[in-house]
Protein backbone atom coordinates (compact mmCIF):
# COMPACT_ATOMS: atom_id res chain seq x y z
CA UNK A 1 0.00 0.00 0.00
CA UNK A 2 1.46 3.67 -0.71
CA UNK A 3 2.66 5.30 2.37
CA UNK A 4 -0.04 8.20 1.72
CA UNK A 5 -2.83 5.97 1.90
CA UNK A 6 -1.38 3.86 4.57
CA UNK A 7 -1.11 7.23 6.22
CA UNK A 8 -5.27 8.07 5.40
CA UNK A 9 -6.10 4.07 6.61
CA UNK A 10 -4.40 4.79 10.12
CA UNK A 11 -5.69 7.95 10.49
CA UNK A 12 -9.03 6.70 9.96
CA UNK A 13 -8.75 3.90 12.26
CA UNK A 14 -7.02 6.00 14.73
CA UNK A 15 -10.06 8.71 14.80
CA UNK A 16 -12.70 6.11 15.37
CA UNK A 17 -12.86 6.94 18.88
CA UNK A 18 -13.08 10.38 18.71
CA UNK A 19 -15.70 10.16 16.10
CA UNK A 20 -18.24 7.91 17.94
CA UNK A 21 -18.02 10.05 20.85
CA UNK A 22 -18.46 13.72 19.10
CA UNK A 23 -21.54 11.84 17.08
CA UNK A 24 -23.64 10.44 20.28
CA UNK A 25 -26.85 12.57 19.89
CA UNK A 26 -26.63 15.50 22.02
CA UNK A 27 -29.61 15.63 24.69
CA UNK A 28 -31.30 19.13 26.68
CA UNK A 29 -28.20 19.91 29.31
CA UNK A 30 -30.19 20.97 31.93
CA UNK A 31 -28.94 23.98 33.98
CA UNK A 32 -25.20 23.99 32.44
CA UNK A 33 -23.13 26.08 33.12
CA UNK A 34 -23.84 27.28 36.45
CA UNK A 35 -20.56 28.58 37.09
CA UNK A 36 -17.25 29.20 35.76
CA UNK A 37 -15.56 27.61 33.62
CA UNK A 38 -11.95 26.96 33.61
CA UNK A 39 -9.93 26.61 30.36
CA UNK A 40 -6.01 25.10 31.38
CA UNK A 41 -3.69 26.71 28.83
CA UNK A 42 -0.55 24.09 28.02
CA UNK A 43 1.41 27.78 26.92
CA UNK A 44 2.88 30.03 28.65
CA UNK A 45 1.36 33.45 29.46
CA UNK A 46 2.72 35.60 26.97
CA UNK A 47 3.19 33.97 23.83
CA UNK A 48 0.80 34.29 20.73
CA UNK A 49 -1.43 30.93 21.48
CA UNK A 50 -1.93 32.25 24.85
CA UNK A 51 -3.03 35.97 23.53
CA UNK A 52 -5.48 34.20 21.48
CA UNK A 53 -7.16 32.16 23.78
CA UNK A 54 -6.85 35.23 26.18
CA UNK A 55 -9.38 36.81 23.35
CA UNK A 56 -11.38 33.60 22.82
CA UNK A 57 -12.31 33.19 26.49
CA UNK A 58 -14.87 36.26 27.29
CA UNK A 59 -16.00 35.78 24.07
CA UNK A 60 -16.77 32.20 25.22
CA UNK A 61 -18.01 33.14 28.40
CA UNK A 62 -20.46 36.45 27.30
CA UNK A 63 -22.14 33.37 24.89
CA UNK A 64 -22.41 31.00 28.05
CA UNK A 65 -23.15 33.47 30.57
CA UNK A 66 -20.47 32.48 32.73
CA UNK A 67 -17.02 33.27 33.25
CA UNK A 68 -14.29 31.88 31.26
CA UNK A 69 -11.14 31.65 33.41
CA UNK A 70 -7.74 30.85 32.11
CA UNK A 71 -5.63 28.55 33.94
CA UNK A 72 -1.83 28.97 32.59
CA UNK A 73 -0.20 25.20 32.75
CA UNK A 74 2.95 24.97 30.38
CA UNK A 75 5.83 22.69 30.38
CA UNK A 76 6.61 19.00 28.85
CA UNK A 77 5.23 19.56 25.57
CA UNK A 78 1.56 20.28 26.98
CA UNK A 79 1.55 17.32 28.90
CA UNK A 80 1.53 18.85 32.39
CA UNK A 81 -1.82 21.09 31.66
CA UNK A 82 -3.11 18.08 29.59
CA UNK A 83 -2.49 15.92 32.81
CA UNK A 84 -3.66 18.41 34.94
CA UNK A 85 -7.14 17.93 32.78
CA UNK A 86 -7.46 14.26 33.52
CA UNK A 87 -8.21 14.61 37.14
CA UNK A 88 -10.88 17.31 36.99
CA UNK A 89 -14.47 15.47 36.59
CA UNK A 90 -15.75 15.40 33.32
CA UNK A 91 -18.70 17.66 33.77
CA UNK A 92 -17.78 20.45 31.39
CA UNK A 93 -16.43 22.98 33.91
CA UNK A 94 -12.95 21.99 32.81
CA UNK A 95 -11.29 22.57 29.44
CA UNK A 96 -7.69 22.56 28.25
CA UNK A 97 -6.07 23.82 24.86
CA UNK A 98 -3.77 21.64 23.63
CA UNK A 99 -1.00 21.68 20.71
CA UNK A 100 0.45 19.54 18.40
CA UNK A 101 2.90 18.68 20.90
CA UNK A 102 0.35 17.12 23.61
CA UNK A 103 -2.32 16.05 21.33
CA UNK A 104 -0.62 14.57 18.74
CA UNK A 105 3.62 13.93 18.50
CA UNK A 106 4.27 13.30 22.28
CA UNK A 107 3.44 9.50 22.21
CA UNK A 108 5.77 9.07 19.62
CA UNK A 109 8.68 10.91 21.61
CA UNK A 110 8.19 10.11 24.91
CA UNK A 111 8.83 6.49 26.28
CA UNK A 112 5.80 7.16 29.17
CA UNK A 113 2.92 9.27 28.73
CA UNK A 114 0.64 10.53 31.37
CA UNK A 115 -2.71 10.47 29.22
CA UNK A 116 -4.34 8.21 26.73
CA UNK A 117 -5.41 10.81 23.98
CA UNK A 118 -8.05 9.08 22.18
CA UNK A 119 -9.27 7.25 25.77
CA UNK A 120 -8.89 10.35 28.00
CA UNK A 121 -10.22 13.48 25.93
CA UNK A 122 -13.54 14.49 23.76
CA UNK A 123 -12.39 16.62 20.86
CA UNK A 124 -14.07 19.85 21.31
CA UNK A 125 -13.05 22.28 18.30
CA UNK A 126 -9.96 23.43 16.41
CA UNK A 127 -8.81 26.94 17.80
CA UNK A 128 -6.24 27.81 15.01
CA UNK A 129 -3.03 27.60 13.02
CA UNK A 130 0.17 29.27 13.51
CA UNK A 131 2.92 29.32 10.58
CA UNK A 132 6.54 29.04 10.97
CA UNK A 133 9.31 30.67 9.91
CA UNK A 134 13.03 29.97 9.26
CA UNK A 135 14.88 32.46 9.77
CA UNK A 136 19.02 33.90 9.59
CA UNK A 137 20.84 36.65 11.00
CA UNK A 138 20.95 39.38 8.26
CA UNK A 139 24.71 38.44 8.26
CA UNK A 140 24.31 35.13 7.10
CA UNK A 141 26.13 33.62 3.90
CA UNK A 142 22.68 31.62 3.32
CA UNK A 143 20.80 33.99 1.10
CA UNK A 144 18.47 30.68 0.23
CA UNK A 145 17.35 27.67 2.17
CA UNK A 146 19.74 25.81 -0.69
CA UNK A 147 22.55 27.87 0.66
CA UNK A 148 21.84 26.97 4.21
CA UNK A 149 21.25 23.55 3.13
CA UNK A 150 24.63 23.36 1.09
CA UNK A 151 25.99 24.88 4.36
CA UNK A 152 24.91 22.34 6.54
CA UNK A 153 25.72 18.83 3.99
CA UNK A 154 29.00 20.74 3.91
CA UNK A 155 29.84 20.69 7.39
CA UNK A 156 27.50 18.05 9.16
CA UNK A 157 26.48 18.93 12.93
CA UNK A 158 28.01 22.25 12.92
CA UNK A 159 25.04 24.25 11.15
CA UNK A 160 22.80 25.24 14.57
CA UNK A 161 18.94 25.92 14.13
CA UNK A 162 17.12 27.40 17.19
CA UNK A 163 13.52 26.07 17.95
CA UNK A 164 11.18 26.94 20.76
CA UNK A 165 11.39 24.03 22.75
CA UNK A 166 11.21 20.25 22.92
CA UNK A 167 8.41 18.43 21.69
CA UNK A 168 6.74 21.98 20.47
CA UNK A 169 5.89 21.93 16.67
CA UNK A 170 9.01 24.18 15.88
CA UNK A 171 11.22 21.88 17.39
CA UNK A 172 8.95 18.35 14.86
CA UNK A 173 9.06 21.48 12.03
CA UNK A 174 13.09 21.20 12.29
CA UNK A 175 13.02 17.47 12.33
CA UNK A 176 11.14 17.28 9.33
CA UNK A 177 13.29 19.77 7.65
CA UNK A 178 16.44 17.79 8.30
CA UNK A 179 14.69 14.25 7.07
CA UNK A 180 13.21 15.84 3.36
CA UNK A 181 16.34 17.90 3.49
CA UNK A 182 18.93 15.68 3.93
CA UNK A 183 20.80 17.42 6.65
CA UNK A 184 22.34 16.60 9.46
CA UNK A 185 22.15 19.72 12.20
CA UNK A 186 22.58 20.47 15.55
CA UNK A 187 19.87 21.95 17.47
CA UNK A 188 19.14 23.94 20.22
CA UNK A 189 16.20 23.90 22.33
CA UNK A 190 14.91 26.99 23.79
CA UNK A 191 11.96 28.29 26.30
CA UNK A 192 9.92 29.54 24.04
CA UNK A 193 10.40 31.81 20.57
CA UNK A 194 11.71 34.64 22.24
CA UNK A 195 15.15 34.03 23.39
CA UNK A 196 15.61 31.77 20.09
CA UNK A 197 15.02 35.28 18.07
CA UNK A 198 17.60 37.45 20.09
CA UNK A 199 20.09 34.85 19.69
CA UNK A 200 19.31 34.90 15.78
CA UNK A 201 19.39 38.60 15.85
CA UNK A 202 22.52 39.01 17.51
CA UNK A 203 24.30 36.23 15.47
CA UNK A 204 24.74 33.53 18.31
CA UNK A 205 22.59 30.60 16.58
CA UNK A 206 23.16 30.52 12.86
CA UNK A 207 18.96 29.67 12.34
CA UNK A 208 15.76 29.63 13.92
CA UNK A 209 13.04 28.27 13.50
CA UNK A 210 9.92 31.04 15.20
CA UNK A 211 6.22 30.71 15.42
CA UNK A 212 5.19 33.84 12.49
CA UNK A 213 4.08 36.46 15.86
CA UNK A 214 7.47 35.77 17.25
CA UNK A 215 9.25 36.96 14.51
CA UNK A 216 7.03 39.01 12.08
CA UNK A 217 8.42 42.95 12.98
CA UNK A 218 11.67 41.26 13.06
CA UNK A 219 11.48 40.42 9.66
CA UNK A 220 10.06 43.19 8.49
CA UNK A 221 12.60 45.74 10.52
CA UNK A 222 15.37 43.77 8.63
CA UNK A 223 16.76 42.38 12.15
CA UNK A 224 16.15 38.84 10.64
CA UNK A 225 15.90 37.46 7.21
CA UNK A 226 13.18 35.16 6.00
CA UNK A 227 14.62 32.67 4.53
CA UNK A 228 11.08 30.26 3.81
CA UNK A 229 7.51 29.76 5.89
CA UNK A 230 6.42 26.08 6.68
CA UNK A 231 2.95 26.01 5.53
CA UNK A 232 1.68 25.36 1.99
CA UNK A 233 1.37 28.71 0.87
CA UNK A 234 2.69 31.26 0.78
CA UNK A 235 1.82 34.04 3.78
CA UNK A 236 0.12 37.43 3.16
CA UNK A 237 2.02 39.01 5.75
CA UNK A 238 5.44 37.96 3.79
CA UNK A 239 4.67 37.83 0.35
CA UNK A 240 7.82 37.31 -1.12
CA UNK A 241 9.12 34.70 1.21
CA UNK A 242 9.01 30.86 -0.53
CA UNK A 243 7.49 27.91 1.36
CA UNK A 244 10.47 25.53 2.41
CA UNK A 245 8.40 22.94 -0.42
CA UNK A 246 9.28 26.40 -3.16
CA UNK A 247 12.35 26.77 -2.19
CA UNK A 248 13.48 22.92 -2.69
CA UNK A 249 12.62 20.97 0.03
CA UNK A 250 10.02 19.00 -1.92
CA UNK A 251 7.14 17.63 0.21
CA UNK A 252 8.00 19.70 3.14
CA UNK A 253 4.52 20.71 5.31
CA UNK A 254 4.23 22.24 8.83
CA UNK A 255 2.37 24.58 10.98
CA UNK A 256 1.53 25.02 14.38
CA UNK A 257 -2.07 24.84 15.72
CA UNK A 258 -3.66 24.09 18.81
CA UNK A 259 -7.13 23.45 19.94
CA UNK A 260 -9.65 22.53 22.73
CA UNK A 261 -10.63 19.52 24.82
CA UNK A 262 -12.61 17.73 27.46
CA UNK A 263 -12.25 14.78 29.49
CA UNK A 264 -13.73 11.94 28.06
CA UNK A 265 -17.16 11.28 29.77
CA UNK A 266 -18.78 14.88 29.36
CA UNK A 267 -21.96 14.99 28.38
CA UNK A 268 -22.44 14.59 24.82
CA UNK A 269 -24.90 17.73 24.86
CA UNK A 270 -22.19 19.79 26.55
CA UNK A 271 -20.05 18.76 24.28
CA UNK A 272 -22.53 20.32 21.15
CA UNK A 273 -22.93 23.43 22.77
CA UNK A 274 -19.30 23.77 23.78
CA UNK A 275 -18.21 23.18 20.01
CA UNK A 276 -20.92 25.09 18.52
CA UNK A 277 -20.71 27.99 20.91
CA UNK A 278 -16.98 28.13 20.55
CA UNK A 279 -17.27 28.29 17.15
CA UNK A 280 -19.63 30.91 16.52
CA UNK A 281 -16.74 33.19 18.45
CA UNK A 282 -13.72 32.11 16.52
CA UNK A 283 -16.15 33.61 13.49
CA UNK A 284 -16.49 37.02 15.24
CA UNK A 285 -15.36 39.45 12.99
CA UNK A 286 -13.77 41.11 16.51
CA UNK A 287 -12.17 37.96 17.68
CA UNK A 288 -11.09 37.09 13.75
CA UNK A 289 -9.14 40.59 13.48
CA UNK A 290 -7.33 39.99 16.74
CA UNK A 291 -6.15 36.38 16.03
CA UNK A 292 -4.95 37.60 12.85
CA UNK A 293 -3.21 41.19 14.29
CA UNK A 294 -1.31 38.38 16.37
CA UNK A 295 -0.31 36.57 13.20
CA UNK A 296 -2.74 34.01 14.11
CA UNK A 297 -5.31 32.25 11.82
CA UNK A 298 -8.25 30.75 13.99
CA UNK A 299 -9.84 27.64 12.55
CA UNK A 300 -13.06 26.30 13.89
CA UNK A 301 -14.21 22.90 13.52
CA UNK A 302 -16.73 20.76 14.17
CA UNK A 303 -15.92 17.54 17.62
CA UNK A 304 -15.32 14.76 14.67
CA UNK A 305 -13.55 17.12 12.17
CA UNK A 306 -11.01 17.88 14.80
CA UNK A 307 -11.07 14.42 16.10
CA UNK A 308 -10.02 13.51 12.48
CA UNK A 309 -7.26 16.21 12.37
CA UNK A 310 -5.71 15.17 15.72
CA UNK A 311 -5.26 11.27 14.35
CA UNK A 312 -3.93 12.53 11.26
CA UNK A 313 -1.52 14.56 12.82
CA UNK A 314 -0.75 11.59 15.20
CA UNK A 315 -0.20 9.29 12.42
CA UNK A 316 1.75 12.37 10.43
CA UNK A 317 4.46 13.10 13.15
CA UNK A 318 5.04 9.42 14.61
CA UNK A 319 6.16 8.50 11.11
CA UNK A 320 8.49 11.94 11.00
CA UNK A 321 10.08 10.76 14.53
CA UNK A 322 10.34 6.93 13.65
CA UNK A 323 12.67 7.88 10.43
CA UNK A 324 14.53 10.62 12.66
CA UNK A 325 15.20 8.58 15.82
CA UNK A 326 13.88 11.83 17.91
CA UNK A 327 13.43 10.70 21.30
CA UNK A 328 13.08 12.61 24.64
CA UNK A 329 13.21 11.58 28.39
Amino acid sequence: MPRNARFAALALLAALPFAALAQTAPAPAAGWPNKPIRMIVTFPPGGSSDAVVRIVAPKLGERLGQQVIVDNRPGAGGNIGLQALTQTPADGYTLAVGAAGGLAANPSLYPKMPFDVQKDFVPISLLAHIPFVLVVPPSSPAKTVADLVAQAKAEPGKVAVGHGGNGTAMHLSVQLMKLLAGVDMTEIAYKGSGPVALDVIGGQVPAGMLDLPSVLQQVKAGKVRALAVTGSTRLPQLPDVPTLAEAGVKGYESTGWFGVVAPTGTPPAVVARLSAELRAVLVDPEVVAGARAAGVELSPTTPADFGRFIASETVKWADVIKRSGTKLD
